[in-house]
């Protein structure tokens, strides 16, 4: 399967860092992409929806000035499941900011 031609030349190796409970966050996710692997996090690590759009906020402003290579790109673990009262907030968050990487 051929890799998107978006994602083409901004990873070291095909390898997403799973999205881990209480511990991926801008640092790590920044770290990964800085090195080719695609970063991600849970969006509920942040406790308040405020908090998530600081963290995308971090991120973006930490990539867009990555060294000389162009970062991996990374993404966002939205829970689905009815029991999470943030997912409308924190979704209107990433469609909002148009979350490019």
């Amino acid at each position: 399967m051929a890799l998107p031609i978006s994602v083409q030349g901004r990873l070291s190796v095909p390898v997403v860092a799973a999205p881990m409970f209480l511990i991926s966050g801008p640092d790590l996710v920044v770290s990964c992409c800085e090195n080719g692997v695609v970063g991600t996090f849970p969006a509920l690590n942040q406790r308040t929806t405020a908090g998530f759009a600081g963290w995308l906020e971090e991120i973006e402003t930490r990539l867009a000035e990555a060294g000389p290579r162009p970062p991996a790109p990374y993404g966002v673990n939205l829970v689905v499941h009815r029991s999470n009262p943030r997912l409308d907030a924190d979704l209107a968050v990433v469609v909002d900011r148009r979350c490019r990487w």
